[in-house]
C-alpha cells in the first residue's frame, strides 16, 4: 500500500492483492466510480455503484465498520473521488491502483457480459505462467 500524506488527510492506494484480500475477508466496502453503462457491462462482484459523475462524498457512509475502497477502470477516476472525499472531512481513503483494469490483469475472477446472450458472466482472464 501506498500513503501519501494530503492537506486534507491521507490518501491510501492500494494493490489488486490487497483490495482482494481484505474484500474476500469483508473487511472493507468497495465503492465503483464508472458510469452505471461501464457497470452494467462488466464490474467487479460485491462492489457497489456511487458513479462519480453523481458523486456527494458528505452522503457517504462512516468508515467506522468497514474501510472505504474505491475503485474505476483505472484508478484516474477513483484516485479524484477520494481526493474529493479527503476534501469533504475524511481523515483517510483508498483507492485501487489500476482499477478494475488491474483487477482483471491479475486473473481476478469479475462480471462480465456474455456477448451472446447480453446476460452477466462470471469471467476471468488468464495469465501466463
Amino acid at each position: 500500500m501506498e500513503i501519501e500524506t494530503t492537506e486534507h488527510g491521507k490518501l491510501e492506494t492500494w494493490t489488486t492483492q490487497e483490495v482482494h484480500d481484505a474484500f474476500g475477508r469483508n473487511e472493507i466496502v468497495l465503492i465503483d466510480v464508472r458510469t452505471p453503462q461501464e457497470y452494467g457491462f462488466e464490474r467487479i462482484e460485491g462492489a457497489l455503484l456511487a458513479p462519480m459523475q453523481a458523486f456527494e462524498p458528505d452522503h457517504m457512509p462512516g468508515q467506522t465498520d468497514k474501510r472505504i475502497v474505491f475503485h474505476c477502470g483505472s484508478g484516474v477516476r477513483s484516485e479524484k473521488v477520494a481526493r474529493l472525499c479527503l476534501e469533504h472531512g475524511f481523515d483517510t481513503v483508498a483507492h485501487l491502483k489500476g482499477g478494475s483494469g488491474a483487477w482483471k490483469e491479475c486473473g481476478i475472477a469479475y462480471t462480465g457480459t456474455d456477448v451472446g446472450s447480453g446476460a452477466p458472466k462470471s469471467m476471468q482472464k488468464q495469465t501466463a505462467g
